[in-house]
């Protein structure tokens, strides 16, 4: 999967695509998918999931945040392309053990490899977050090394690769200018032993975007260069130019693993997506905005400045379904980023595969019974019967 291809710096030539108001939104790129998590109370069931929402929006591939056997049984047969994570509560085991390795791919790979089109295992969950600290770096690459040794002996790895999430802010600084970026200088122990161990498989690096909590950070920066919009002044560095975030944090990745020895690693992306809600710009409009310029923007194929005409080969969209009981350490708008609702409802417009018709709803969603209404009358009658009369 590793290509070579000239970094030399050159200002792209902007297509004039980039700049119109199209009213039916082009193809996504063939390597478009969605993240699916699962830190839901009231989840939609797997098959349902499945059945009306991926295989009805034409959804080509998708990325589960563990292995939910519910979800891995509802993707045997449909032939969309899976990731699978392993979340970061594992790493330590799956480093200290290889039978704890080995039993892990049994359980969650090999049980389903006749039926599932396994693409990536993805270990660790965002592990070299800053707020992470060095809490889970010291067993990462070793887990994902037991990971593929496991594949190895079960005959699989020909058909799947191990990769590791890396959080943009492992090598963001605080230059917005993508050619002054590098790895955190924390990381960099870790990244030694990480890098050599995807060029040897021949894995690309997946990297996770936040575009609104960079937004938060850069407050010289304009809403329009997250949006995908036309900007009078782009950020320009050296010959350079860039009017958009995306392709100015593909570029800082590759300027950080040209500075680490490996300039011609294959990029994917992990995640990248803007929530409705919990922030202030959370909105769904704003999250159309993002969403559909960003599938347009890799339906184009024009690559960034510093790789020209190479997009990062995959991206997965961020997410499929609002997840309240998803961790708010960044932000109480993590529990926001679903393109549906909880109960699979779309919030708003964006091209999974399904072109220009309207998303596909969930269906005959079942719905517990509501006891609130109840609870409140009961909690009313205790207040007056606290409160002091008039």
């Amino acid at each position: 999967m590793r290509r070579r291809h000239p970094l030399r710096p050159r200002a792209p030539a902007l297509p004039l695509l980039l700049f119109l108001a199209v009213a039916v939104a082009p193809p996504p790129a063939a390597a478009v998918g969605v993240n699916w998590g699962f830190a839901a109370s009231h989840p939609l069931p797997a098959a349902q999931v499945v059945r009306d929402l991926l295989l009805p929006n034409s959804v080509p591939r998708v990325r589960l945040s563990a292995a939910s056997p519910d979800a891995l049984t509802a993707l045997a047969g449909t032939r969309i392309a899976v990731t699978v994570g392993v979340p970061n509560e594992l790493l330590r085991p799956l480093a200290s053990s290889r039978k704890a390795a080995a039993a892990w791919v049994h359980d969650n790979v090999t049980r389903y490899a006749s039926g599932v089109l396994f693409e990536f295992i993805a270990v660790g969950d965002d592990p070299f977050l800053l707020n992470h600290g060095q809490q889970f770096q010291p067993f990462v690459v070793r887990a994902a090394a037991n990971i593929q040794r496991a594949l190895d002996d079960a005959k699989l790895s020909s058909k799947m690769k191990v990769v590791v999430p890396c959080s943009s802010d492992a090598y963001q600084n605080t230059s917005t200018l993508p050619s002054k970026a590098y790895f955190r200088p924390d990381v960099n122990k870790t990244m030694v032993e990480l890098l050599p161990f995807l060029a040897n498989h021949s894995s690309p690096f997946m990297v996770e975007l936040n575009p609104i909590l960079s937004f938060q950070q850069k407050k010289n920066i304009s809403l329009d260069y997250y949006l995908f919009q036309l900007m009078s002044r782009p950020i320009s560095d050296g010959h350079n130019k860039y009017d958009n975030y995306f392709d100015a944090s593909i570029d800082a990745l590759v300027t950080a693993l040209t500075k680490a020895g490996f300039s011609d690693m294959d990029i994917i992306v992990g995640r990248a997506g803007w929530p409705t809600d919990g922030a202030v710009n959370a909105t769904s409009a704003i999250a159309q905005s993002f969403m559909t310029g960003l599938v347009n923007h890799l339906a184009r194929k024009s690559g960034t400045p510093l790789r020209p005409k190479f997009a990062p080969t995959e991206t997965y969209l961020y997410s499929l379904l609002d997840e309240d009981q998803h961790s708010i350490a960044t932000g109480s708008y993590d529990r926001h980023y679903g393109i549906f609702t909880f109960d699979g409802q779309a919030k708003y417009h964006v091209n999974l595969g399904q072109g220009p018709m309207a998303l596909k709803n969930a269906l005959d969603v079942d719905y517990l019974p509501s006891k609130w209404s109840w609870l409140a009358w009961k909690c009313v009658i205790c207040l007056q019967q606290l409160l002091p009369a008039a």
